[in-house]
C-alpha cells in the first residue's frame, strides 16, 4: 500500500485561498490515482477532487479548486480559491484501489492520510 500524509490546512477568511498538500511513500506513487475528499462534522465523507490520467471535481468546487500532481516529488496539490464557510471540514487525500473504475466513491480508495482541517470563517 501506499502511504500518505496531508499538510497546509489552517484558519481562513472567505474569499482567500489555501494549498493543501498530500505526499506519499510506499507503493508506486505513478501508478497510484489520488482522490481528495473532505468531511465536515456531522456529515459524511465526500468526493472533493481526483487526478488519474485525467481530473474530476465535484460540482461544488468546480471552477474554484484545481488538482495537481508532481511525480518528482510524490505530491498531489489540492489549490483551494474562492473559500467558502461551506468549505469547512477535514480534507483526506486517499490513493484509489488498483482495479477500481470509480473516482468518486470512498470504498474506491484503500490508502487514506490522517487528514488536515481546513475552517473557512465568514
Amino acid at each position: 500500500q501506499v502511504q500518505l500524509g496531508e499538510s497546509g490546512g489552517g484558519l481562513m477568511q472567505a474569499g482567500g485561498s489555501l494549498r493543501l498538500s498530500c505526499v506519499a511513500s510506499g507503493r508506486t506513487f505513478t501508478a497510484s490515482a489520488i482522490g481528495w475528499f473532505r468531511q465536515a462534522p456531522g456529515k459524511e465523507r465526500e468526493f472533493v477532487a481526483y487526478i488519474g490520467t485525467t481530473t474530476y471535481y465535484a460540482d461544488s468546487v468546480k471552477g474554484r479548486f484545481i488538482i495537481s500532481r508532481d511525480n518528482a516529488k510524490n505530491a498531489v496539490y489540492l489549490q483551494m480559491n474562492s473559500l467558502k464557510p461551506e468549505d469547512t471540514a477535514v480534507y483526506y487525500c486517499a490513493a484509489r484501489r488498483f482495479g477500481s473504475t470509480s473516482y468518486y466513491s470512498v470504498g474506491a480508495y484503500d490508502s487514506w492520510g490522517q487528514g488536515t482541517r481546513v475552517t473557512v470563517s465568514s
